[in-house]
């Protein structure tokens, strides 16, 4: 997928049309602080800052990044990281392209963004935002190294059309916080959150060793980077700390040689007491498979699912809930004994721009709620292959997250024995939307599945039964595939005949709803829609021939480029039929709708309803 949009013409140089150089790409808010700065901006490319520009530079300490006017500390504890692994910095910033000074360099640069479980291709100029000649925002500390200022505009770019309805990622699963004392720090790398005079702010852990004091006991030191690039530690290990005073000398002049610009030491007493929230990131090798941080076990297997949370379908809140079981679900087949590590990872909500620029942009705490749900994931182990989905769930499941919370990610990780386990992730409220994706990772050969078989459908509600019907159709070009009403061969869609209830007492409110699902993966999905239309009566040969009206009498539309779309409305009483649709004729795809009716029971049929078990049969 290509963000940017290249324009050259002849020889001159690339210029992103997507972040063109003004203002208006700076300043989404005139209440935020940098607003200060319209029209003091110019924009200049790396050689008109410089006499000679670099990527990188050879002193690897001096390509760590310094913030700018951004309040992106997170963001650049991120390529902190990245410099300690070149497997990963390679990826988001393919090696080989043409610098400054090269026959071939055409003023644009190429980086890879993880989002939504894919790599994301992100184009950018290399015009950057400067303030008498020198950049405004995040830099390398050697001033003609310019990896820092690409990538920050890259992602900013990328962030951009995240804001407008997609939702980014970073790369690699984010563990739980550091709280057991048995995980093997040796193989962690965090990033902290540090309130300095009541500011919440983001630190890397660049390494941490064991040293021998004079004494003859041990103290464990940890070196700390400060993206600001200065020192704000006032503790006993810095430079003049009485701290040192414990260790022999030649020590103390070795490790006080290892820190560079902007770096600290402080021993684990004053670092627990100090950092109140430690992001710990799995170590990812040269050939990009993940470590356990609690065996150092290589996880060399993996897999992921997109799906989503629709509010009336499949959001069927906590275990508190009887509307539990309608959550998605996936079957987990492990083929032998070994380390598996199940990740939860919701997307961002869509951002609300003026409530955005009222928050301290450094102050995660804030922002949780507002960007996330409360999520959890829990999994059962199944020992049969037809089991009661309804007696399953008031077991205590054999791994959960315990509670539900505003996290980005949550995570399981077992040693599972061969066998099938379902997994239900879900949110703490019922109805509460949000997309996300199952990933597993683990030391022994597993496979993923979506639960294909259907789940009772929402809405469970108070006010009345409800029965649902579950459809299923393809589109096949040539054939069924009509595409939507805008072409001739709209009439050539499957159609689902249906009837409401000579009820009226149930016609006051919503009677009828209706969600259509196309079996095609998040990466390739067609828009998708339909229409609903009145027919004189049901026929099943040829329900087009019978209707009373060419207009539809309810619809569900734009088409979506989406896995589900719903629609819930009142109709009378009568013959229907649902007519689904891709935007484009010849599209083909197999699809599934769950059609829910309100309806009248007597209480004694209800009663005998509420004792039938769901039978779910496992996927060998």
């Amino acid at each position: 997928m290509r963000i940017s949009v290249l324009e050259c013409a002849g020889p001159s140089l690339f210029e992103d049309l997507d972040f063109p150089t003004t203002d208006s790409s700076l300043f989404s808010d005139s209440s935020t602080p940098i607003a200060q700065l319209h029209g003091e901006i110019t924009w200049r490319r790396p050689q008109e800052i410089c006499q000679s520009p670099s990527l990188f530079p050879t002193n690897t300490n001096l390509a760590h990044a310094k913030q700018g006017l951004l309040g992106d500390c997170w963001f650049l504890c991120a390529c902190t990281f990245l410099l300690k692994n070149q497997h990963l910095l390679d990826k988001v910033f393919p090696p080989g392209q043409p610098q400054w000074g090269s026959s071939k360099y055409m003023g644009s640069f190429q980086f890879l963004i993880w989002q939504q479980g894919h790599w994301t291709e992100v184009i950018v100029d290399d015009r950057l935002p400067c303030m008498n000649s020198c950049l405004c925002f995040s830099r390398c500390h050697s001033p003609s190294a310019f990896w820092i200022a690409l990538l920050e505009k890259a992602y900013a770019t990328w962030f951009i059309r995240a804001a407008l309805g997609r939702t980014g990622e970073k790369a690699g699963p984010e563990p739980p916080v550091l709280c057991e004392r048995r995980v093997c720090i040796e193989l962690l790398h965090p990033q902290l959150s540090w309130s300095e005079l009541d500011q919440h702010h983001a630190l890397t852990v660049m390494e941490w060793l064991d040293v021998r004091k004079v004494s003859g006991s041990d103290v464990r030191l940890l070196r700390i980077r400060n993206p600001w690039g200065r020192c704000c530690w006032a503790g006993a290990w810095t430079w003049s700390g009485i701290g040192w005073s414990f260790l022999d000398p030649v020590c103390t002049a070795e490790l006080r040689d290892r820190t560079a610009e902007g770096e600290f030491w402080l021993d684990e007493a004053e670092f627990t007491s100090q950092f109140d929230d430690i992001t710990v990131g799995y170590p990812i090798g040269k050939d990009g498979l993940l470590k356990s941080v609690y065996t150092g076990t290589l996880l060399t297997h993996s897999h992921q699912l997109a799906s989503r949370w629709i509010k009336g379908h499949s959001a069927g809140g906590s275990r508190n809930t009887s509307s539990y079981s309608s959550n998605p679900k996936f079957w987990l087949k492990v083929c032998e004994t070994g380390e598996v590590l199940v990740s939860l990872l919701q997307h961002r909500k869509r951002r609300n721009t003026e409530k955005y620029a009222q928050t301290d942009p450094e102050d995660s705490s804030n922002t949780k709620h507002q960007h996330y749900q409360a999520i959890a994931l829990h999994m059962w182990k199944v020992e049969k292959k037809r089991f009661s989905l309804s007696r399953m769930l008031n077991k205590p499941p054999c791994a959960s997250t315990h509670c539900h919370s505003y996290e980005r990610e949550v995570v399981l990780c077992r040693l599972l024995e061969p066998g099938f386990y379902l997994l239900i992730p879900s949110t703490y409220q019922p109805g509460a939307e949000a997309h996300f994706l199952i990933r597993v990772f683990s030391s022994s050969p597993t496979s993923l599945s979506a639960l294909k078989s259907p789940a009772p459908s929402l809405p469970l509600t108070s006010d009345g039964e409800w029965e649902t019907s579950f459809l299923r159709g393809s589109w096949i070009e040539g054939r069924t595939a009509g595409g939507s009403r805008n072409f001739p061969s709209y009439w050539k869609n499957p159609c689902f005949p249906f009837a409401v209830c000579d009820e009226p007492a149930l016609t006051s409110g919503v009677n009828v709803r209706i969600t259509l699902h196309q079996s095609r993966p998040d990466t390739d999905l067609h828009p998708i829609g339909f229409h609903v239309y009145k027919v004189s009566q049901i026929s099943r040969d040829n329900p087009f021939s019978l209707f009373t009206q060419k207009d539809p009498v309810a619809s569900c539309i734009p088409h979506c480029y989406t896995q589900d779309v719903s629609l819930a409305c009142t109709l009378p009483p009568g013959s229907y039929t649902i007519v689904p649709s891709t935007y484009q004729p010849d599209c083909s795809a197999k699809f599934r709708i769950s059609l829910a009716r309100k309806i009248h029971r007597l209480a004694l049929l209800s009663m005998v309803l509420s004792t039938v078990s769901h039978i779910s049969v496992m996927k060998t």
